[in-house]
Order: structure tokens, then sequence, then C-alpha cells
């Protein structure tokens, strides 16, 4: 196994970070110094980082449909209700891959696998995340453009969305949402721009993991073909990345 993979899957840092670590010298392998950023290691070896010892670990990942009127941390000064008050107590070193907001519901990926957690919400990589939104008015076709055209929230930060209509009506539209970005309350900022709305919002994929099958509050470990599928899906995005930067 690659170091840099090994320090990752430890839970001391990203990949990413752990290349840092390496070309800083903080790492070493059976006392040895190591700063070459491909060194293979054994199963034997030993591993410091600053000096400290460490091992890596067994990954877990589930899917978890979140209802609204949660928040998604572990704590919250203001005493609101968080996810960790649904997930049971060996749940709790699960980190959850991004955020929605308190009246947002729908799918969240937990784990314990930072380099994972880096890949999937690096604003870089630009993983897609789905969402089904529910506004309080009809959205002419001119809307549809502004919002994949892009909408600056904020100076210098233009947010953009792919967006299909599901159904519609006079009063009101479900929108099928595409975002590559992770902008704070992102949907709910891009349609007060429009001066409508939201009624409800629901994410319902997030790169190739869906929420089929699960109800509210409900949570179930990935199993290994998804697992597969979702770092087959993040390589092709980071080796095209590196490709057009090349």
């Amino acid at each position: 196994m690659r170091i840099n993979k090994y320090i990752a899957q430890s839970g001391l840092a990203s990949r990413r970070k752990a290349d840092e670590l390496i070309e800083q010298g903080k790492v070493q392998v059976n006392g040895v110094t190591i700063t070459m950023l491909g060194y293979e290691i054994r199963r034997k070896d030993k591993v410091t980082v600053d000096g400290k010892l460490i091992k890596s670990q067994n990954f877990e990942y589930y899917r978890f449909y979140k209802p609204a009127g949660y928040i998604t941390t572990s704590a919250d000064e203001k005493g609101r209700k968080t996810i960790y008050d649904i997930l049971p107590r060996d749940m709790h070193s699960m980190k959850p891959v991004g955020r929605l907001d308190k009246d947002s519901s729908g799918l969240i990926i937990l784990t314990n696998d930072g380099d994972l957690i880096y890949e999937l919400t690096h604003p870089s990589i630009k993983v897609s995340k789905v969402y089904r939104v529910t506004v309080d008015c009809k959205i002419t076709h001119a809307e549809l453009e502004t919002l994949a055209g892009g909408i600056e929230l904020e100076k210098g930060k233009i947010a953009y969305a792919d967006v299909q209509v599901i159904e519609s009506n006079n009063s009101k539209t479900l929108l099928e949402m595409t975002l590559y970005q992770g902008m704070n309350r992102q949907i709910r900022r891009m349609m007060e721009f429009l001066g409508h709305n939201v009624i409800s919002l629901k994410r319902i994929r997030h790169a190739t993991i869906d929420i089929d099958g699960l109800k509210k509050g409900q949570f179930k470990p990935l199993k290994p073909k998804q697992i597969r599928e979702l770092r087959i899906y993040i390589d092709k995005i980071v080796n095209s990345k590196e490709e057009n930067d090349a």
C-alpha cells in the first residue's frame, strides 16, 4: 500500500495532506524518514508521523436519510437537534460528507474515511449532488436559463445548477436540480434571488449513491459494490481533471 493511502486510512489526514507531511519530512517508516510520495509500505512496517505511531483502520460507509428539523453537526451551541440525536452512539464517530441545512432532508453519506470526504466535497473535484426541490410558484423558461447560466450569490462566486422541471402548475413547481458546488444554502439563495421560496428540499443522490430504499431517519451500510462504483466515479473525475490541467 502506498504510504499516503496508509496515513489517510489511519484517519490522521487526507491523502493529499499526507503527501504534504511526507514532503515536509515528518513521516518515518521503521525509524527512517521517507520523502518519496509513492513509497510502498509492507504490513509489518511501523509508520510514525511527528514521532507518533499510526495504524491503518477499517473504514465504514453508510447512507443516511436526514429528516428536516435536524442540523448536520455533532453539537450545537443553540441546543438544536442534530443528526447524532438520531444515530446510535456507536455511529457517532462517523462524519457527514457535506451538509444539509436544518430545513432540508435527504441523503447524507457518513464515513470515517477522511480521504473520501475530501474527494467528495473539495470544490475542484466537482462531484454531482441531485436534489428534488419544490418552489411556491410556476418557474418560467427564462428563470431556468438564469439558473443554468449562473447567479452571483457572493462577490466573485457564481452559483450554477442544471435544472429539470418534473411537475408544474400555477401555484408550485417540482424541480430536479443538480449541483457541482457546495456553497452554503445554495439552492435556497438561488431561488431567493429569483424572488421565490423553497417549500421543500431533498437531496436524492450524491455522486453514485442514492436515497432509494431508505426511510426518514434510517441508515444502511454501503455495499462493497456501491463503494467500488463510488471510487470508480471519483477516479474518473480526478483523472479527467489532471489531464485537463496538464
